[in-house]
C-alpha cells in the first residue's frame, strides 16, 4: 500500500470507526434487534396503512388516501419517489446501519467533513462532529420520531461544505457536492429545516459578498454564485416530484391562505399567527443552551424524577409528584430543552475573540437571528415582520424550531475558533481565555449561587392558576416546597455546566502552556464533549425506550369496536371520541374523520373549528347524561357536518361495541335544492342550518353547472359507490332528470378528474369542502380518478435530473483524481531533482 496515502487517510478511518462505535454503543439495543419506540413512527404506520396496503396489492402508488381527515394526498404521508435515484445511496447506508444510529452517523460524518473542509485537523473535527450530532435536540426529535427532521439536519453540513469549496474557487468539486447534497437534503423531505439552512447560506453569501467587494474580487464571487445556482437546480431536479406536488398542495393545506376573512388580524398568507407561534421559546428559557434544566427539562410528572423528590416526606413527595410537571417554562409542553453543550458555548465565546473572516460574521448573524425568531410571541415585532413579509416563513409552525440554526452555527464557530488557535497560538491570550470562562462558567456559578435573583420557578400558566386559588397554609407550603424542588433541579445542572466549562478551560490552558500536544488535546476535548452531551442525551433516549421489532412494526391492536366495524364491507368513515384530531390509530383500521398530520387541508381544519368540534362535544354531553336511544338518535340526526362526511360508526370505547349512525348520508346523494352564496364566509355560515341531505350550498364562482337545473325540484333516483380504490372511485347513478349530486369526498381539483360514461366532466366544490356535480338523467357510470400531472411529469424530470447529476459527480471525481495524480507527479519529479542535486 502507498504508505503516505494510508497515513493521510488513517485519521479519517479512525474518525469513521469512532462514529459507528459511538452510535451503536449508545443505541446498543439495536444490536439485539430491538427498535426505538417513536411516537411519530407509530402515527406514520397508522396514517399510511391504506397506502401501504394498496402498494402491496397493486405495485402502484395510491397518491391519495381516505384514511384520515376525510381524504388527502398520499404524497404528504408516504409515496415512494422512484424517480429520485440519488435517494438510493441513503437507502443503501440505512440498510447497513440500523435506524436511528444511521442518522447520528450521517450527522457526525457531515460535520466532520465540513470542519475538514475548513482546515480543521482530524482530531478536532471528530470532537466537533460529536458536539453537533449529540446535541440534545437531535436526540429529542429522534425520540419523538421526527426522522425526516433529523435527516435534514444531518445533511446541512455537507451542503455548506460544497458552498464553501465553490467560493474557494473549487468550482467543479464544490458545485457537484452542493448539487448532490442539496438533492439529499431535499429528499429528507423536511422543508422547514431546509428553509432554516437557506437562512444560514444566505447569511454566508452576503458576508462573502461584502468581503470580496472590499477585496475587489467580485468576478470570482459572481462566478461562484452562478455555479451554485446551477448546482441548486441540479439538486432540485431529482426531487422535483415531491417539491412540485407539495408546492401545489400547500395552498390548500393549513399552511395556505384561508378563503375566510373572519379573523384577519391573526391571519397571514400561511399559518395563523397564534398557531405558528404556539411554541415560542421563552427569553429566559434560552439559557438552556448552556444549562439544560434551566426550566426543568421535560413536560412529565415530577414523580418521574425521584432524585428531585428524594428529600421530601412521602406525603409531600406524592402531592408534588402527581400535581406538577418537571417543566415550568411557558411553552404548551416540551420533550426536552435545546442544549448545545456547556463546553461548546464556552468555545463559541472564545471564538468570538480569535476568529476572523466572512464566515464568522455570517454565523454570528444567523445565531442571533435564530434566537430572536425562536422567541416568537415573546418578541412579536420581529416575528410579525417575518410572518407578514419574509417569503415562505409563515408556512412553518413551532417558531422555537429556528434554534436549529443556532444549533448548527454555534458549534461550527466554536471549532473554527479552536482551529485558528491551533494554527496560530498567539491569538489566544490568558485574558481572552479568562473572559470566555467568566462569561460562561462564571455565569453558571452565579446562577447556582443565587438562582432566584435571575429566574422564576413557576410558569405563567401556573401563576395564573395560583392567583385564582384561595390560599391557605397547606397550599402555600406545597408551593414553597415545589419552588425549592425546582431550584434544586436548576442548581444541579448549573453547577454541572460550571464544572464542564472549568475542565474545558483547564484543557485549553494546558495546551496553551504546551503541557499537552494538539493530538491529545483533540482527543481529550472529544472525550469531554462525549461525556457532557451523552449524559444529557440519556435523559431523552435510553435503553428503556426500545421495544421489540414486532411491536414497533405493529403498534396497534384492534379492539372490539374495530373488529365489529371491520365486518361492514361498505365504504364509510369512523369517528373516535377520544382525541379524534390528534390520533392515527383509527386510520390504521378504518377511514377516519380525524387523524394526525401537521399539514391537513385548510378547509377541513376550518370545518373542525366551526362545526365538527362542537358536534362531537354535544354528542359527548348527550352520552354523559344517561343517554337513551331516543336522545342518541336525536343527537346523531343533528350532526350535519359529520353526516355529510359519511360518519357511519362512532367509537366511544375501544373495547365496547361502536355506535352506528343511521343518518350518515353515504358515499354520494342526490339533492333537490341548492343555494348560491357570494363567498366562502357565507358558504361556511350557511352550513349551520343546512339540511345537507336535501340541499347543497355553493359559492358563485362554482355555480355555472348548477344554473342549468332548477333551484328546487323533486328528483327520483339513486347513486351508489360500486368500486373503491383510494385513487379511483366508481359510482352507478340512475335519475329521472338532470340532478345535483354531492359526494362525501374532499374537493381537491389539483389531480382529481371526473368522468361520466368515460367522458371527462366538470365537478365543483359544495358545502365548503365536498365534491359535487350535475349528472344527466338516466343511468350513468361516474368515476373520480386521481391523476396529478405534478406527480407523473415530475417523476420523468426527476429520473432525468438524477442521471445528469450522477454523471456530473463522476466527471468531478475523475477531474479531481487527474488533478491529484498530476500534482503527485510534479512532487515526485521535484523530489528526484532535489536528490540529484
Amino acid at each position: 500500500m502507498n504508505q503516505p496515502f494510508f497515513k493521510k487517510i488513517l485519521p479519517h478511518i479512525i474518525a469513521l470507526i469512532s462514529f459507528i462505535l459511538i452510535a451503536m454503543l449508545y443505541f446498543s439495543p439495536l444490536i439485539e434487534g430491538k427498535k426505538l419506540d417513536q411516537h411519530d413512527v407509530k402515527t406514520f404506520i397508522g396514517q399510511s396503512k391504506e397506502i401501504m396496503d394498496f402498494r402491496e396489492a397493486t405495485g402502484e402508488e395510491a397518491l391519495w388516501t381516505n384514511s384520515m381527515f376525510g381524504g388527502m394526498p398520499a404524497y404528504q404521508i408516504s409515496v415512494k419517489q422512484n424517480g429520485n435515484l440519488i435517494k438510493k445511496a441513503e437507502y443503501f447506508f440505512k440498510a447497513i446501519v440500523p435506524h436511528p444510529a444511521s442518522m447520528i452517523i450521517i450527522s457526525m460524518i457531515g460535520f466532520y467533513f465540513l470542519l475538514i473542509t475548513l482546515g480543521t485537523n482530524a482530531w478536532l473535527s471528530l470532537a466537533g462532529a460529536l458536539a453537533y450530532a449529540l446535541s440534545s435536540y437531535m436526540f429529542i426529535i429522534l425520540g419523538a420520531g421526527h426522522n425526516t427532521k433529523a435527516l435534514a439536519m444531518s445533511y446541512m453540513p455537507f451542503v455548506l461544505s460544497g458552498i464553501i469549496l465553490t467560493f474557494r474557487k473549487r468550482y467543479l468539486l464544490g458545485g457537484v457536492l452542493t448539487a448532490i447534497f442539496t438533492a439529499l437534503e431535499l429528499s429528507a423531505n423536511h422543508l422547514q429545516i431546509t428553509y432554516y439552512f437557506i437562512i444560514i447560506a444566505l447569511a454566508y453569501g452576503i458576508s462573502q459578498f461584502i468581503f470580496e467587494y472590499k477585496q475587489k474580487q467580485l468576478d470570482g464571487f459572481f462566478k461562484a454564485v452562478a455555479v451554485l445556482l446551477i448546482a441548486v437546480i441540479l439538486g432540485v431536479l431529482p426531487n422535483i416530484t415531491n417539491l412540485w406536488t407539495s408546492m401545489e398542495y400547500v395552498k390548500d393545506s393549513t399552511r395556505g391562505k384561508s378563503e375566510l376573512s373572519l379573523n384577519e388580524y391573526n391571519q397571514t398568507t400561511g399559518l395563523d399567527k397564534d398557531y405558528a407561534t404556539g411554541w415560542s421559546y421563552g427569553i429566559g428559557e434560552t439559557w438552556s443552551v448552556l444549562i439544560p434544566n434551566v426550566k426543568g427539562g421535560v413536560s412529565e410528572p415530577m414523580a418521574n424524577n425521584p432524585e428531585a423528590l428524594k428529600d421530601l416526606d412521602p406525603s409531600m413527595s406524592n402531592t408534588i409528584g402527581r400535581s406538577f410537571t418537571q417543566y415550568w417554562g411557558d411553552q404548551p409542553f416540551v420533550s426536552g430543552p435545546v442544549y448545545f453543550g456547556a463546553i461548546i458555548i464556552f468555545l463559541f465565546i472564545l471564538a468570538l475573540f480569535v476568529t476572523k473572516g466572512p464566515l464568522k460574521w455570517a454565523l454570528i448573524t444567523a445565531t442571533i437571528l435564530s434566537i430572536l425568531l425562536a422567541w416568537g410571541k415573546n418578541f412579536m415585532p420581529l416575528t410579525s415582520f417575518f410572518l407578514d413579509y419574509v417569503p415562505g416563513y409563515n408556512k412553518f409552525r413551532a417558531v422555537s424550531m429556528t434554534l436549529v440554526i443556532a444549533g448548527f452555527t454555534v458549534p461550527l464557530l466554536a471549532f473554527m475558533g479552536i482551529r485558528d488557535i491551533i494554527k496560530k497560538p498567539s491569538l489566544l491570550t490568558t485574558k481572552i481565555l479568562l473572559i470566555a470562562f467568566v462569561l460562561t462558567g462564571g455565569v453558571s456559578f452565579i446562577f447556582y449561587l443565587v438562582p432566584q435573583v435571575f429566574f422564576n420557578f413557576f410558569s405563567q400558566n401556573e401563576l395564573s392558576q395560583f392567583a385564582q386559588m384561595q390560599m391557605n397554609a397547606q397550599i402555600e407550603q406545597v408551593l414553597q416546597t415545589l419552588e425549592e424542588v425546582r431550584i434544586g433541579i436548576f442548581k444541579a445542572d448549573a453547577i454541572r455546566s460550571f464544572f464542564f466549562i472549568l475542565l474545558a478551560a483547564v484543557l485549553v490552558y494546558l495546551w496553551q502552556i504546551k503541557k499537552i500536544k494538539t493530538q491529545l488535546f483533540g482527543i481529550l476535548l472529544a472525550f469531554l464533549i462525549l461525556i457532557d452531551m451523552g449524559i444529557i442525551d440519556k435523559r431523552y433516549i435510553n435503553n428503556d425506550d426500545f421495544t421489540s421489532k414486532r411491536k414497533a412494526e405493529n403498534p396497534y391492536t384492534a379492539g372490539k369496536a374495530d373488529n365489529e366495524i371491520l365486518l361492514d364491507k361498505d365504504e364509510f368513515r369512523v369517528l373516535t371520541l377520544n382525541n379524534p384530531f390528534n390520533d392515527a390509530s383509527v386510520s390504521y383500521f378504518h377511514n377516519s374523520i380525524g387523524g394526525y398530520h401537521a399539514a391537513k387541508m385548510k378547509k377541513y381544519q376550518e370545518l373542525i373549528e366551526f362545526y365538527l368540534q362542537n358536534e362531537i362535544k354535544t354528542f359527548i354531553d348527550v352520552l354523559q347524561k344517561q343517554a337513551n336511544i331516543t336522545s342518541i338518535n336525536n343527537a346523531l340526526k343533528s350532526m350535519g357536518a359529520l353526516n355529510m362526511l359519511n360518519t357511519r360508526y362512532i367509537i366511544y370505547n375501544k373495547d365496547a361495541s361502536p355506535i352506528k349512525n343511521p343518518y350518515a348520508l353515504g358515499n354520494a346523494w342526490i339533492v333537490n335544492e341548492y343555494e348560491i352564496v357570494a363567498d366562502a364566509n357565507e358558504e361556511m355560515a350557511a352550513l349551520k342550518n343546512l339540511p345537507v341531505q336535501t340541499k347543497l350550498v355553493c359559492v358563485e364562482k362554482f355555480s355555472d353547472d348548477l344554473k342549468r337545473i332548477p333551484q328546487q325540484q323533486t328528483v327520483n333516483g339513486n347513486i351508489e359507490l360500486i368500486e373503491y380504490q383510494p385513487n379511483h372511485l366508481t359510482y352507478k347513478a340512475n335519475t329521472d332528470k338532470a340532478a345535483a349530486v354531492v359526494f362525501s369526498e374532499i374537493f381537491y381539483n389539483k389531480g382529481w378528474k371526473a368522468y361520466i360514461d368515460g367522458k371527462e366532466s366538470s365537478y365543483w366544490r359544495a358545502n365548503y369542502l365536498l365534491r359535487a356535480m350535475v349528472i344527466p338523467e338516466g343511468e350513468h357510470t361516474i368515476e373520480f380518478v386521481f391523476e396529478p400531472n405534478s406527480y407523473y411529469v415530475g417523476k420523468n424530470l426527476a429520473i432525468g435530473g438524477s442521471i445528469f447529476l450522477i454523471l456530473a459527480l463522476i466527471l468531478a471525481l475523475y477531474y479531481e483524481w487527474k488533478k491529484t495524480k498530476k500534482k503527485d507527479k510534479i512532487q515526485i519529479a521535484n523530489e528526484s531533482n532535489e536528490s540529484i542535486h
